[in-house]
């Protein structure tokens, strides 16, 4: 995460540099498509920490946070784990960047709802899943990921580790 951000502040101060390198690889026409006004940085990984997500809050940078997993078969799999519109700040005022307010990027029960024909449930099964969805996110870092057949609640961080010792 922070050598992401040394990249971005890199960036920011080497227009030039960057634009040629466009340029020259891309065409002056790609060169001059940029817009410098609302970078967005996106990092990759197999995993984030608990840490990477408050810093992507608290930056004042559109930040995107994409999980990997490579399968069986060579399938690539991408999972948005947080995002960030950013906010303004001191610098970026200085430098012209147009921001908008941070959205709240943590799905609540009223935002999710029980996948595939959700008119056909009974209101006593979506009362059940409003609770179960309030008590599995109140353990916070939870990961909600409503997919097409299920929903998918998700810790980035180990419950427990379990550790295998040789007998003295």
């Amino acid at each position: 995460m922070s050598q992401a951000v040394s990249y971005l502040s890199w960036l920011d101060s080497a227009h030039h540099e960057f634009e040629a390198l466009v340029r020259k690889v891309l065409g002056a026409e790609a060169a001059e498509s940029v817009d410098w006004r609302r970078p967005r940085m996106i990092c990759i990984a197999a995993g984030f920490s608990h840490h990477d997500r408050v810093a992507v809050q608290r930056l004042p940078e559109r930040i995107d946070l994409v999980r990997y997993r490579i399968f069986d078969g060579g399938l690539l799999g991408l999972l948005l784990v947080d995002s960030a519109t950013g906010f303004p700040s001191a610098a970026s005022s200085r430098r012209g960047r147009e921001r908008a307010p941070v959205a709240d990027s943590v799905p609540t029960a009223s935002a999710v709802s029980p996948p595939a024909g959700g008119g056909t449930v009974p209101e006593c099964l979506r009362d059940l899943y409003a609770e179960l969805d309030e008590a599995l996110t109140a353990w916070g870092e939870v990961e909600v990921a409503s997919l097409r057949h299920y929903i998918a609640y998700q810790r980035l961080v180990n419950v427990a580790s379990v550790i295998f010792r040789p007998k003295h």
